[in-house]
């Protein structure tokens, strides 16, 4: 049987979660005993649960003591190419782990068909906002080949361009200043040539990874690295002037761009808080395949074991981290959700759990933490009350948990079910596509 078979949507126009309490996410608040009544992937109906007829043809799912979110957008993820047979593992541990949202940060041209058929419900896995593929210091030779890389994936139809390290600065500024003639948004890195002051100056619309940040954080002529700072700044964290945190956040909220500080990636990378020979062991380690786990492994301990790491100083560069993120957030410069999967530790879904426990471990409460994961997004995508809550009239892409998220973050794992564009996706099921992920 096919995991798509497996997953398959039920057949009834309406679904109805009886007796729930709604997290509406456009405020912090718990709406007790409620139905909510989706009809063709569209939430038409909250009432409360005396008062509110439900459909005779409808799927009833018990919601007594569950709550319901909305969906969860990974605003960082990679996807391989349409043939490749690993795309439909990543697209379900997605959906299993409630993520029914992925922005794609490396593009190819399969990937614009595969945005249609996932829109269209003809493929499982989550809604996909795709960039082209990357303009970096390979792919860009000269300022005309940036022009004409972003007119082609323009005309194209991508929703947005990737940025890569390797640009000069006069190939970055004049992607940027086509992009922007274009209405075109540019995400992802901030190239060594162009700095952080520049790319937020230029208008990125997200700076990825809090890339540039640490360097920014610098005195003049104070890297000792040579430009070698180590993934995100890790091996530079104990050069960093703290009280320029204050400036560089002022500069990221008067530019507007939001921030996808994917920690999960850096801690799991390049923090020693964990060994990689444990890591693993982690649960949703059996969920990828073992060379690729051996892979992730070996590139964690050939950082741990560079001349140039310290222990110390990448325990720095996490507290700076979190800092960075807490002022980002306090000061209004919008954070979004996301991880960086399938990447090193990062296994596609798994990840975005950990990500929000790392945020709320910054600082954020876990509402706060909750935000960056749906009514951000849906502010970013120009969709506020479309997508990102639980209120009448927004797609019905949700998640019902078995417990509060917003007492313990954690609870987000607790899924019991997920909707993913108005279908139903029972524990049963969802158990199901994972079992036959495993190795």
């Amino acid at each position: 049987m096919s995991l798509l078979a497996v997953a398959s949507p039920v057949s009834a126009e309406s679904t109805a979660i009886i007796n729930v309490n709604v997290i509406p996410m456009s405020s912090e608040t718990v709406l007790g005993a409620r139905t909510v009544i989706v009809t063709d992937g569209e939430i038409v109906v909250i009432g409360d649960v005396d008062d509110t007829a439900v459909p005779g043809d409808a799927v009833v799912v018990d919601g007594t003591d569950r709550f319901l979110i909305p969906g969860l957008f990974e605003m960082h993820g990679h996807l391989p190419d349409v043939n490749s047979g690993r795309l439909d593992r990543i697209l379900h541990l997605y959906v299993a782990n409630g993520i029914t949202t992925v922005r794609g940060m490396l593009g190819q041209p399969s990937h614009l068909d595969l945005r249609d058929a996932l829109q269209k419900g003809d493929r499982l896995g989550p809604r996909l906002y795709t960039s082209g593929p990357s303009l970096n210091g390979r792919s860009v030779t000269s300022p005309e080949r940036a022009i004409s890389m972003v007119e082609q994936q323009h005309a194209a139809g991508y929703d947005f361009l990737k940025i890569h390290p390797g640009l000069t600065r006069e190939e970055f500024d004049a992607m940027a200043a086509t992009a922007n003639r274009l209405g075109m948004r540019f995400a992802g890195h901030v190239p060594e040539d162009v700095g952080i002051e520049r790319a937020l100056a230029a208008g990125i619309a997200t700076i990825d990874h809090l890339d540039g940040y640490m360097e920014s954080l610098l005195r003049p002529h104070d890297d000792p690295s040579g430009g070698l700072s180590g993934p995100f700044g890790v091996f530079i964290a104990d050069q960093a002037d703290e009280t320029k945190i204050t400036g560089i956040v002022a500069a990221t909220v008067e530019a507007g761009t939001w921030n996808v500080p994917t920690d999960s990636l850096f801690r799991h990378w390049a923090s020693s808080e964990a060994d990689p020979d444990d890591m693993m062991d982690w649960p949703e380690m059996k969920y990828m395949p073992a060379d690729t786990v051996e892979r992730w492994r070996r590139a964690k301990r050939d950082l741990l074991d560079d001349a140039n790491y310290h222990p110390d100083t990448a325990a720095r560069a996490v507290a700076l981290r979190q800092q960075l993120i807490l002022e980002l957030h306090r000061n209004g410069a919008g954070l979004l959700l996301g991880s960086d999967s399938p990447q090193i530790f990062n296994v596609p879904g798994f990840a975005i759990h950990r990500e929000l426990e790392y945020l709320v471990d910054a600082g954020l409460t876990p509402f706060e933490a909750l935000q960056s994961g749906t009514v951000n997004p849906a502010e970013f995508f120009g969709r506020p009350g479309d997508v990102g809550v639980v209120e009448t009239g927004a797609e019905a892409d949700l998640i019902l948990l078995d417990a509060n998220p917003l007492d313990d973050i954690t609870n987000t794992r607790r899924i019991h079910g997920v909707m993913l564009h108005g279908r139903w996706l029972s524990r049963t099921e969802l158990d199901g596509l994972l079992k036959r992920l495993e190795r």
